[in-house]
């Protein structure tokens, strides 16, 4: 008789990775692959980081910190929501994580039972439906359209069937870029309070926005969760590092919870990423690449097929509507990757309902890499 296998781990993949799988194993095989399949800056981490890290490896014994992280990073992200948004956060309230992702699964676990029922928007981030399944909480998928920005509103939200535990929102959201502005953060947080649901800010694209201001969700919601990361604006993704704003009431939950999931975070990185808030000039330098890049797919993929496209206000991903060329998105990014020798995203990994007629191209690399895949989509035929 075989052996037992959990049922947690039978949840959707994370298709995204599985594209880069493939398109490694090709570049490995010698060929020549265009990346806009995932959301890996083509920028390294800033410089000032690089040489903390050089600096952290010679005098620092790289032992394990604190569960929440070291005292010191956890000030300077604190003073960072002073500084950027006029924010009073107090520094006992920050958890350094192990990436985003180790965020979202310590505040997952903190706010929601088995059983517990948690509104997010498709098409959205995948890890969030596929984490909080794997948790037995269940995912209640709210459709949103371009008239809303692919945004939840209070409309939609209200009219969901049943009690909600919580609510995640996403600005910039991955995949669309679209944003949450102050009216719309504020109506949100005030329907979340109304109906006693967990507020979840999924704010890890602040910082790389055109033409548009963030908001965050703790500027209306003290008892939000707010969850952050270094490797998006920052640039730092192989480092791991993230950071969660959890409300007083929950502190010691998640503490216990990363103790024994985590023990602490990259203790390397951590002092690292003291330096990255004294990045900011070369931050910005590093946006300014993203928005030519950005001008390059939203000028020219329009001529080479792709012409219906979501508003691209953050982040780096245009989302298209590929309706017209296909409805199977996975075959689509497949073919696109064998014939065109360009790895993109299927829709389906963020919208299993809809997303077999969208495709997410991700704008984070460099400047030649967009040039070379319009090159390629003229010359292909889908």
């Amino acid at each position: 008789m075989p052996l037992k296998i959990s049922t947690r781990g039978q949840i959707d993949p994370f298709i995204v990775m599985d594209v880069m799988r493939e398109a490694n194993a090709l570049v490995a095989a010698g060929e020549d692959i265009v990346h806009l399949e995932v959301g890996q800056p083509g920028t390294p981490a800033p410089a000032k980081v690089r040489e903390a890290a050089t600096a952290a490896i010679r005098d620092e014994r790289l032992g394990y910190t604190d569960a929440l992280g070291v005292p010191a990073l956890r000030e300077r992200i604190a003073a960072h929501y002073d500084n950027m948004y006029g924010v009073d956060v107090a520094p006992e309230r920050i958890v350094v994580t192990t990436g985003s992702s180790g965020g979202f699964l310590l505040a997952f676990l903190a706010a929601f039972d088995v059983g517990d029922r948690v509104a997010l928007a498709a098409p959205g981030y995948p890890a969030y439906r596929n984490i909080l399944s794997a948790l037995g909480v269940e995912p209640v998928v709210v459709e949103t359209s371009i008239e809303d920005r692919f945004q939840p509103t209070p409309g939609v939200i209200g009219d969901v069937a049943g009690d909600l535990d919580g609510l995640i929102v996403a600005s910039p959201s991955n995949p669309t870029g679209t944003m949450i502005g102050d009216r719309e953060m504020q109506s949100l947080t005030d329907l979340a309070r109304q109906k006693s649901m967990r507020f979840i800010s999924d704010e890890i694209y602040h910082g790389i926005t055109y033409g548009h201001d963030s908001v965050t969700a703790l500027a209306y919601d003290d008892e939000a969760i707010v969850i952050n990361s270094f490797s998006k604006y920052f640039s730092m993704t192989g480092w791991r590092l993230g950071w969660l704003v959890v409300p007083e009431s929950m502190m010691r939950s998640v503490e216990c919870l990363a103790q024994n999931f985590f023990i602490s975070a990259p203790t390397l990185s951590q002092y690292a990423a003291l330096a990255a808030f004294d990045s900011h000039d070369e931050l910005r330098e590093n946006v300014a690449k993203y928005a030519r890049n950005r001008d390059i797919l939203l000028n020219d993929l329009p001529g080479v097929g792709f012409d219906r496209l979501a508003p691209a206000d953050g982040a780096f991903y245009v989302y298209a509507d590929v309706s017209q060329l296909t409805n199977d998105s996975n075959e689509f990014c497949r073919r696109m990757l064998t014939e065109a020798r360009i790895a993109t995203t299927p829709g389906l990994d963020f919208d299993p309902y809809r997303g077999n007629a969208s495709v997410r191209f991700s704008f984070a690399g460099t400047e030649d890499d967009m040039r070379r895949a319009i090159d390629r989509l003229s010359a292909w035929r889908p």
